[in-house]
């Protein structure tokens, strides 16, 4: 019978010790253990290390007979190398996480940090664009960053090379995070290596990712939703017309956050994001002012008090618990059913529940057995496919 993964009666506990760091770092290394798997782990369980026992018996369940959870040397390993590189753990439920990622849709447990912590604290705002950007976007990023450092915000962008190297040098002196797509301490591209260490002393480098975990393309989708979800505001200086700056923008709109693109001349190919973009309502910027204007109208239409801060020590997005226990039959039925509604595309998972005409209660769990044996894959915004 197939194991279910619902709240229980007590809200998951932070990780307050070096051991139960140790077990959240685990839990989330562990193979096949996805964000949204962990969360509903840890409220099923109510601690990491009660969810690592049982992870043998939930994923014999569901028909893998030899799971092994990361083993505490991995995890030691990892642990050692922060300490090394004076990166700081930062979990969803301590004070000092970002409020603003705590809204977004699969919001990481925890953060490997380095730098000047105090800046997550301020508001921010994304300005991201295109790698081999032109010099006239490069002034235009340098500008940007400069001008909003001084009106009190944090540049935060993804260390690339182009648009982002500009705006965070610009905003050295002020404040600037750079999001990392492989681990904190792995500086890419490597030209960017002094960058990183100067952004330090008014900033941060910031990853979702292993510690020593050299990038690959399938992390930079992942990355871009906290550049987002970080900000608000993002802001598209350059952008081809398929470029992870249109994705950025697009998680943007997905997380509720304001969307500003500087236009360009059409014939200039690294202009066509842009200008798709305006032409779709985006904020034309002409410079920092139009951003400032757009974030001064936001807050003077907030007619309605902002609804309160998600308590960081209770999961998100946790189903409640089903009515009863299915049996094998109807679990393989079940799991049929999800199966063959999953492609190689991407589809939401509350799409998914829809078409299926089930609650949540009811497929959730099934959505658990199937990751955890490796027929499906969870992407960035609660997305589902079907492994090959």
């Amino acid at each position: 019978m197939a194991v279910d993964i619902h709240p229980s009666t007590h809200p998951p506990l932070p990780p307050t010790t070096e051991d139960a760091r140790l077990s959240w770092l685990r839990l989330l290394r562990s193979r096949r253990v996805g964000i949204t798997t962990f969360y509903r782990l840890l409220a099923k369980f109510g601690t990491a290390e009660n969810a690592l026992a049982a992870l043998p018996d939930i994923a014999r369940a569901a028909g893998v007979t030899d799971y092994i959870p990361c083993p505490e040397g991995v995890a030691h390993i990892e642990m050692r190398n922060a300490a090394r590189h004076k990166a700081r753990f930062l979990a969803i439920t301590d004070a000092d996480y970002p409020a603003a990622l705590r809204d977004i849709p699969d919001p990481p447990p925890f953060l490997w940090v380095t730098g000047d912590i105090s800046v997550l604290s301020r508001p921010m705002i994304a300005l991201v664009g295109a790698r081999n950007a032109s010099s006239l976007g490069m002034r235009m990023s340098r500008a940007l960053a400069s001008d909003l450092g001084r009106a009190g915000y944090v540049v935060v962008s993804g260390l690339a090379r182009g648009i982002d190297t500009a705006a965070h040098r610009a905003a050295l002196d002020s404040g600037t995070i750079a999001v990392m797509a492989g681990g904190v301490d792995v500086i890419y591209p490597v030209e960017n290596d002094r960058l990183a260490i100067d952004l330090l002393a008014h900033g941060l480098r910031l990853s979702e990712n292993a510690m020593g975990l050299a990038p690959q393309a399938r992390h930079f989708p992942q990355r871009n939703r906290l550049i987002s979800g970080l900000a608000r505001a993002v802001v598209v200086v350059e952008a081809a017309a398929k470029s992870g700056s249109l994705l950025t923008a697009r998680n943007a709109l997905d997380q509720g956050r304001e969307v500003l693109a500087v236009p360009g001349h059409p014939f200039d190919a690294r202009a066509a994001g842009c200008n798709m973009l305006i032409r779709d309502g985006a904020r034309l910027v002409r410079d920092a002012r139009d951003v400032l204007e757009l974030l001064t109208e936001d807050a003077a239409r907030a007619t309605t008090p902002e609804p309160p801060t998600p308590d960081p020590t209770v999961a998100p997005d946790i189903p409640a618990p089903p009515p009863e226990k299915r049996s094998l039959r109807d679990t393989a039925q079940l799991h049929s059913q999800i199966l063959n509604r999953l492609g190689p595309s991407p589809l939401p998972e509350d799409q998914l529940i829809r078409d299926m005409g089930l609650g949540a209660n009811a497929v959730a769990p099934a959505l658990v057995d199937l990751e955890l044996a490796g027929r499906i894959q969870r992407q960035a915004g609660g997305l589902l496919s079907r492994n090959s």
